[in-house]
């Protein structure tokens, strides 16, 4: 099923490219969904991988309404706290509470937590010592999980060692796969088994 609402994905300088790599392409090739990229500004940025890439907008102009999931990937920046917090903080409080997914991987999951995101539903990071010495308001510490991604009350987490593991949970979210279909990608590209109809 599509939607008339978009995918958004923050970027800034640093950001991990591959993090939302898997979830991105899949959305886009079997979910049918569009994709908005949303920078701090709208100055090109350079991922991590040395991709250069240029904003469709700005998270100032982001309307509540618009968007379907806001995807935020890992980066140093998390670690250094040098973003706007305060803006983004209340978007994403704003679109918690109306229920529109968000998901984090590695260090995006410290802009949850000291969203306050973090500290009534289930979830994971890097490590449960990682939000804690990075985000001191963080107050989840009883809500995490040791593995690679959790979903939970709208809101995707995972370990920045497991980007295969995020874009399946945020499949199931929007419900993009059948049961069978998203067990046959899975075994794909975790586990590199390949479809023997395939060959």
């Amino acid at each position: 099923m599509t939607s008339t609402r978009l995918i958004h994905v923050l970027v800034f300088d640093g950001f991990a490219d591959w993090e939302p790599a898997h979830a991105l392409a899949e959305l886009r090739r079997w979910g049918k969904r569009s994709v908005r990229v949303i920078g701090f500004t709208s100055a090109p940025v350079v991922s991590m991988g040395g991709l250069k890439v240029l904003p469709d907008a700005t998270l100032a102009t982001v309307a509540i309404d618009d968007v379907e999931l806001f995807l935020l990937p890992g980066g140093d920046m998390w670690e250094s706290s040098t973003y706007p917090r305060a803006s983004l903080d209340s978007l994403l409080v704003r679109l918690v509470a109306a229920q529109t997914p968000v998901a984090a991987i590695c260090g995006a999951t410290l802009a949850l937590a000291r969203a306050g995101l973090l500290d009534g539903r289930r979830h994971t990071s890097n490590m449960r010592s990682y939000l804690a010495a990075h985000a001191p308001e963080y107050a989840g510490s009883a809500y995490y999980e040791e593995r690679s991604a959790v979903r939970d009350q709208h809101v995707i987490t995972a370990s920045g060692l497991a980007a295969v593991d995020f874009a399946r949970e945020i499949f199931a979210e929007l419900q993009v796969f059948n049961a069978s279909d998203e067990a046959l990608w899975y075994g794909m590209f975790k586990g590199g088994h390949v479809p023997t109809d395939a060959i």
